[in-house]
């Protein structure tokens, strides 16, 4: 397959003839002929798809209130079942395609290639016209204000009818649009706190609903201040909106009053403002009046006497303001790309590339062109696939390209990933919701940013990455980014020509050797086409060494780029345990382990029996030790972050690495990370004394301590008294001296709420809520006068690692530079990035984490806790090259101050919060799209009939070509009898 092919459309288009409408058969006769035709088709599984098709035929699929035996769905099923053919032929022409899907104005959905449809429940009600593909697909922007009468009169069912209508207007609006929803008896007001138009994304969409369902019937009808309000909503141009079709949608019982002095005042003689009418109950009330309403300012006029018309008629508004579209002709036919979303045949999640079917045909009667949107098709394109065409492995464990579209929202970003397997929303992540947030956010959407941040669960990391921007060529709506570290600028390919040389290397992958080389994770990359995949690093390892078996490191279904700097990380991972490691005892310095990863896909363990415990993600580039090492400077130190309880009864290690840093002139890069896992247990003695004004040697003898042996604030000699304890850039404690306080990886305000909340008070972390927008969630189911300060011992880190690990470091440096030297080819510039390459019970929900880090104080500090009789003192330091803060305090003596607990853990954020209210007072910049058809001077004013059958259709079946064209579509769309303008 073609990289290109999986974002290109290719145009297919034939000349089809309108089969005879198909009638209604009262005895039931159609239907029985319709089952006697029915296929059995057999399925069979297909990799691509995640599921079993047949590529021999497309499938229908039809909601379950839309009746199947009616005329006009009978004859769109008739004329589309041509698509069948054309499909089968674009799929001859690129086997790489995904799901074909024709979605009709109609709700017919026909796709290609079957499958058994996904029927929750037996009761079938997805439309394809609520889909996000389709909507975007199907008009152009809109600003809509909608309002909804609450008068005395409106109550009871009525109000109930009217709470879902609103429901599903707002979900016919797509993140292209903007919207307002307010209220109106003898007043009018909106029904939230947004006051002027935001945009319909599903945040905003989320609140109105909330609000809707809030709403009363109380006063009298006054249509005039309901329409005032909302020619001043649409008028208002000091606000960011869609600036495009404006619209009106007014909900209501019933009433008298045509308003004719409001729309001679706003909207006559122009009628920039389209007004729709829906009478909503059962009731006997004069329907002119709404009647004249939408047909004298080019609207449309609905009634919803029941639930069950709902979700047609708050839909059907799309037909006429799609009219202008279709008479824009080629300008009108605008390749657009959806947000993220979730697939819902099971492909995953998928971005859509949809074109409008326009019906072209002449009216025999009249000579006019016919007017009507007949539907959008669509071609599907996984984000995996999208992935696969990134070249992530030469940009490094913190290099990543990024995809926006022109709303801010993101198609492709490591931080993309929602959660829930079923859940149908479209995922609007915004780029400064996935990143961290500068201050000069409106320029970063503006002109792409300058600076970004991956964070992790635990930690926000404060540095600086260059970012590269390019358009994709084919596709000016969509920004592709690239993100790169400073230290990524140059990456390392190997040259491993000598086929003895891979021989020998590719021993050191052999589990036999691990006994006496150390364990050896390789990265689960795509090495070879026929590699077969695994979670489990030992059966993963099999399948690679049997493939290797059969093929060569340079063979053509191999990426020789992963292959060669696999094969020569393990050689000179393998001679560190060699030269280095195997010279050691480890038991010495109190290490379960080292270890080394690498660029290359390599992490060895040595020894062997510390794989058993080893939790690190076997892929370097997603560990987080070895990404924070390579972003900060000196050692990381990385506890297990899990619940205390089930770290009692093992062994508990802590991590310290640090990047291996190479220059080759002025060209530097960091392309390993080498570490050790230190016994906890162990070093929590060593604590003791490395934090006291002795070493290890003084072990002889028991010291008191008095004023005149200046130990007062001795870790060791005073542990009685004192806390002393190491806390990571996180907040999280990694030692302690005192056995109560023995809960290494755990926040540190869950330990000591005081103690922590006085860190913070005094500088020494900063924190950064942030929000998770892409979750989803399951329904709702001691006396002490303090003194001055006193004399404190610090350990420095020549104390706290005096150690195999800088033989380790060192060694490693030099056995690099040689084998790099010898082996590698140094990239000398940057590789640029082709611009081609590129209803569930669950609810979507907002996850709320604040995250500590260390602030910029870099200086020792002594203070007072102030708390009368219960005062503590306390003395803070940073440790050089390190990302941890030693603390020592006196031990708290009594609870009668007590603090607040600061709160790290995710949590469900609470009703309000984020405040939406305030963030649509600041919208962020949005490009939004570039065209707009909202008039056509053409349009007309007449009764819409089903055209001749005589009609020829031609179809514009798409699949994204990279220089389009556009020839013209003609199609026929089953009309109804209405007043349009």
């Amino acid at each position: 397959q073609a990289a290109a092919s999986k974002v290109l459309w290719q145009v297919a288009y034939i000349l089809l003839p309108l089969l005879s409408c198909c009638q209604e058969d009262p005895d039931g006769e159609e239907i029985e002929k319709e089952k006697s035709n029915s296929l059995k088709l057999e399925f069979t599984e297909d990799a691509n798809f995640k599921t079993k098709v047949n590529y021999s035929y497309a499938a229908v699929q039809i909601p379950t209130d839309i009746y199947k035996g009616s005329t006009v769905i009978l004859n769109e099923l008739n004329w589309t079942d041509a698509l069948e053919d054309v499909f089968v032929e674009n799929r001859k022409e690129d086997p790489s395609l995904l799901w074909q899907v024709f979605g009709s104005a109609t709700g017919v959905t026909r796709f290609y290639p079957a499958t058994p449809w996904r029927m929750p429940n037996k009761i079938d009600l997805y439309d394809v016209r609520r889909r996000p593909w389709y909507i975007q697909g199907a008009s152009s922007p809109k600003d809509m204000v909608i309002i909804v009468d609450v008068s005395g009169s409106v109550s009871g069912l009525t109000l109930k009818l009217m709470k879902t209508s609103v429901h599903d207007m707002l979900n016919t609006l797509s993140d292209d649009d903007y919207v307002n929803v307010a209220s109106f008896n003898q007043n009018a007001q909106p029904v939230s706190c947004f006051k002027h138009l935001v945009q319909a994304n599903i945040r905003n969409k989320k609140v109105f609903k909330e609000k809707v369902d809030l709403m009363e019937a109380q006063g009298t009808t006054d249509y005039k201040a309901g329409f005032e309000y909302a020619f001043e909503q649409l008028q208002n141009s000091n606000i960011t909106r869609a600036n495009c079709n404006k619209m009106i949608m007014m909900f209501t019982d019933g009433g008298e009053d045509r308003v004719q002095d409001v729309f001679e005042k706003y909207n006559w003689p122009n009628k920039t403002v389209r007004v729709f009418t829906f009478s909503v109950g059962q009731h006997n009330y004069d329907v002119t009046p709404l009647q004249w309403m939408a047909c004298a300012n080019k609207g449309y006029y609905f009634e919803i006497p029941s639930i069950g018309a709902i979700r047609i008629n708050t839909q059907e508004y799309l037909d006429v303001l799609g009219r202008p579209m279709v008479l824009a002709g080629n300008k009108a036919k605008q390749v657009q790309w959806t947000n993220v979303y979730r697939d819902a045949l099971g492909l995953g999640l998928v971005i859509t590339g949809t074109l409008p079917v326009f019906n072209l045909t002449e009216d025999g009667s009249s000579e006019r062109k016919n007017q009507l949107i007949l539907g959008v098709v669509g071609i599907d394109v996984t984000l995996n696939d999208i992935k696969k065409l990134t070249q992530r492995y030469n940009l490094g464990a913190n290099g990543y390209i990024f995809a926006i579209d022109l709303n801010g929202y993101l198609l492709l970003h490591p931080n993309l990933r929602p959660q829930g397997g079923e859940f149908q929303e479209p995922v609007t992540l915004d780029f400064l919701d996935a990143e961290l947030e500068d201050e000069n956010k409106e320029e970063v959407i503006k002109s792409i940013p300058s600076i970004a941040s991956n964070c992790t669960n635990h930690f926000v990391p404060n540095n600086h990455r260059n970012f590269r921007n390019t358009i994709f060529v084919s596709l000016p709506f969509t920004s592709l980014g690239l993100v790169l570290p400073h230290y990524n600028t140059y990456y390392i390919q190997a040259i491993l020509n000598d086929q003895i040389l891979q021989v020998k290397y590719f021993e050191y992958l052999l589990p036999n050797s691990f006994e006496s080389e150390g364990h050896v994770f390789i990265a689960p990359r795509e090495y070879c086409k026929d590699l077969s995949q695994s979670d489990n690093n030992t059966e993963f390892l099999e399948n690679f060494i049997a493939l290797m078996e059969k093929v060569t490191p340079d063979s053509k279904q191999c990426d020789n780029f992963l292959l060669h700097n696999l094969i020569l990380d393990t050689g000179i991972t393998q001679q560190l345990v060699e030269r280095v490691w195997k010279d050691q005892d480890l038991n010495t310095y109190s290490l379960l382990a080292v270890f080394v990863a690498t660029d290359g896909g390599i992490t060895r363990v040595f020894p062997n029996k510390a794989a058993e415990d080893w939790e690190e993600d076997r892929e370097p580039f997603n560990a987080s030790f070895y990404r924070r090492s390579l972003d900060n400077k000196g050692h990381i130190f990385k506890t297990p972050y899990k619940d205390w309880l089930e770290l009692e009864n093992n062994t508990v290690g802590i991590l310290v690495s640090t990047a291996v840093e190479l220059n080759f002139g002025e060209r530097h890069l960091k392309p390993a990370v080498v570490g050790v896992k230190l016994d906890l247990e162990a070093w929590a003695e060593k604590f003791k004394v490395l934090a006291s004004n002795r070493t290890e040697r003084d072990q002889l003898g028991t010291r008191r301590c008095d004023p005149s042996t200046g130990c007062e604030m001795d870790c060791e000699a005073n542990y009685k008294d004192l806390l002393c304890v190491l806390i990571d850039d996180g907040g999280f404690l990694v030692l302690s001296n005192q056995e109560d306080y023995w809960f290494p990886g755990k926040f540190f305000s869950e330990v000591d709420a005081h103690l922590m909340s006085a860190l913070y008070n005094n500088s020494f972390f900063t924190r950064k809520e942030s929000y998770d927008f892409q979750s989803v969630c399951a329904p709702e189911p001691p006396s002490n006068t303090g003194g001055a300060p006193r004399g404190v011992y610090v350990p420095t880190m020549a104390d706290f690692l005096n150690l195999a690990w800088w033989t380790s470091a060192a060694a490693w440096i030099n056995v690099c530079h040689f084998h790099y030297f010898q082996l590698y080819v140094l990239c000398v510039r940057t590789e640029d990035v082709a611009a081609d390459s590129m209803e569930s019970k669950e609810t979507s929900c907002i996850m709320k984490q604040t995250q500590y880090y260390f602030s910029t104080v870099d200086y020792t500090y002594n203070t007072i806790i102030d708390c009368g009789n219960c005062s503590r003192l306390f003395h803070a330091q940073r440790l050089a090259r390190t990302n941890l803060l030693f603390v020592v305090a006196e031990k708290p003596i009594c609870s009668q101050c007590e603090s607040t607990k600061l709160l790290q853990a995710e949590i469900k954020a609470p009703p309000g919060d984020p405040n939406q209210c305030e963030l649509v007072d600041k919208p962020r910049y949005r490009k939004g799209p570039h065209i707009c058809f909202d008039y056509n001077a053409t349009v007309s004013r007449r009764t819409q009939g089903p055209p001749a059958v005589e009609a020829t259709l031609l179809l514009h079946l798409a699949v994204l070509p990279s220089s389009f064209q556009q020839p013209d579509v003609a199609c026929v769309m089953m009309g109804y009898c209405a007043c349009v303008m």
